[in-house]
């Protein structure tokens, strides 16, 4: 006797699970011009290489007589695959059976995403697309509701996992409630410009309660939340919010427990780019591109940069230095000057704490005005934020390599150092307690006033000041460890990287730090 019958009934349940929200529901999709979530996985991952987990969870319905008449798969997907030959955790909302929000068993699935990422320590990759719980079915009366007393709150695993393997989701349609909360619960987030909003509450929600009137792309849409910090990166579709998801994921370990990654690269470690010598201007108060900057140090095409609007004083982005994998901070002058907002130093300290819990050393070019001022930046309460920026860098473990470029002032640049930092110098950098012109303007505010010329006067003190703030009696007192010609940076940086090489083997496991500002 056989049990031909049951693997035959297993084998037709697992067809219904693949049917997802059958014909209809999923050409409706279609319409929309957004693929399935089964569509979405194939595209993430190597060919072939999707292994799920709970093939026939559903949520079935039986007749009096224990015959099944309908079988509703869970309409949330789950389980490993590859991407890049790695193996990674996917899971995602079928927005084919209810529009993503999840029954029964498809809500099983999906808080077990977390706990299959961290059981096997793999990168978790999220594809959102769905709203949160909903009212409908909640007026029944009887039977047992809610969960028992002693389980464990379902957003544990949620933080849990942020400290133990990247984490990477993007929204690719509507995401609200539950969903939004995973989205932000992330290392890096993406979202498709046009098709994708994030949302607390939908339109019809905030008409109710607050009496206005929304659409979800006024609510919720790239151009809030590019802004907001919600979300790192906007994708043109989804198959560009994929490929920037692989191309995060490839600069991290899989988990805390493995080293970064390095890479075989044709860069010569000994190019010296000729632009370098002229990429700052002498006129401190001139403006330049320091992305360029970047392009002409780091491995050619390897810069990937997060978060560009949100806070663009401040570059955060990962790159690699001959194959090595690295965090990258800078300033881009061409906003605020530089300056550290608010929104900049939350930023600043996010990317930081990213950069420890995974080991990845970092690499920070400075020209820092210092915090930013005025009545808006107090109202936003920049110093509170600046100070936990601060206090991230100073209590960081990984290896730095710092490069003084342009301006370092003010309790801002005391951000752009972690303990043990190798520290270049560029000769067009200055620095000090304050800028020349605004320290001029507040120390000899009476000598200036009493001057036959102000103007005259002013510019000769900033002038003199500026000079005593020369970069070459700091490297001669060892105040920085080289004052280097700005052509040398990479190869004195990639010459930095062997050196660290030991240390990255040892930096293993968990990392801790106390409440920061």
């Amino acid at each position: 006797m056989s049990w031909d019958a049951e693997v035959q009934e297993l084998q037709r349940r697992r067809y219904l699970a693949q049917q997802q929200g059958g014909e209809a529901g999923i050409a409706k999709q279609h319409a929309r011009g957004r693929m399935t979530i089964r569509e979405r996985i194939g595209v993430l991952l190597d060919e072939g290489s999707f292994r799920e987990h709970g093939r026939a969870t559903a949520s079935p319905v039986y007749d009096d007589n224990d015959e099944l008449i309908e079988y509703v798969p869970a309409n949330y997907i789950v389980g490993f695959g590859a991407i890049e030959g790695r193996r990674v955790t996917v899971g995602g909302e079928d927005f084919t059976l209810k529009g993503g929000s999840p029954n029964a068993a498809g809500l099983r699935k999906s808080v077990y995403a977390e706990h299959l990422a961290v059981q096997y320590r793999t990168p978790l990759v999220r594809m959102l697309e769905g709203g949160g719980g909903s009212v409908k079915g909640g007026g029944k009366k009887g039977g047992t509701v809610g969960e028992p007393v002693f389980t464990e709150p379902r957003f544990k695993i949620i933080a849990d996992a942020m400290g133990v393997v990247p984490v990477a989701s993007a929204a690719l349609g509507a995401v609200a409630g539950f969903p939004a909360g995973r989205l932000v619960a992330s290392h890096f987030s993406v979202m498709t410009e046009h098709t994708a909003q994030v949302l607390i509450g939908g339109p019809a929600l905030v008409e109710r309660a607050l009496g206005v009137k929304l659409t979800k792309e006024e609510l919720g849409g790239a151009s809030v939340h590019l802004r907001s910090g919600i979300v790192d990166n906007l994708a043109a579709d989804e198959h560009d919010a994929l490929h920037q998801i692989r191309r995060y994921l490839s600069y991290l370990p899989s988990s805390i427990y493995q080293r970064t990654p390095r890479y075989a690269v044709e860069d010569p470690v000994d190019r010296q780019e000729q632009a370098l010598l002229s990429a700052v201007p002498r006129d401190s108060n001139t403006g330049f591109d320091m992305r360029a900057v970047l392009r002409m140090i780091f491995d050619v095409d390897s810069l990937f940069e997060m978060g560009a609007l949100y806070g663009p004083s401040q570059i955060c982005a990962l790159a690699t230095l001959n194959g090595q994998p690295v965090g990258v901070l800078a300033n881009d002058c061409l906003h605020y000057a530089g300056a550290m907002t608010a929104e900049a130093a939350q930023k600043y300290r996010r990317f930081v704490e990213m950069c420890d819990t995974f080991h990845l050393p970092i690499v920070n070019l400075i020209d820092q005005p210092g915090f930013m001022i005025g009545p808006e930046s107090e109202a936003a309460g920049t110093i509170r934020y600046g100070m936990a920026a601060v206090a991230a860098a100073a209590q960081s473990t990984v290896p730095w390599a710092v490069i003084q470029v342009h301006k370092g002032f003010g309790v801002a640049t005391a951000a752009h150092y972690a303990p043990g930092a190798y520290i270049l110098a560029w000769p067009s950098v200055e620095s000090g307690p304050l800028p020349v012109e605004g320290g001029v303007a507040v120390a000899f505010h009476r000598e200036i006033a009493a001057a036959p010329d102000p103007e005259a006067k002013r510019r000769e003190l900033e002038d003199r000041l500026r000079e005593a703030r020369s970069p070459f009696p700091r490297a001669e007192s060892f105040a920085v460890h080289e004052l280097i010609d700005p052509r040398e940076t990479r190869p004195v940086l990639c010459e930095w990287v062997e050196w660290i090489q030991p240390q990255l083997d040892t930096l293993l496991g968990s990392t801790h730090f106390p409440v920061r500002p």
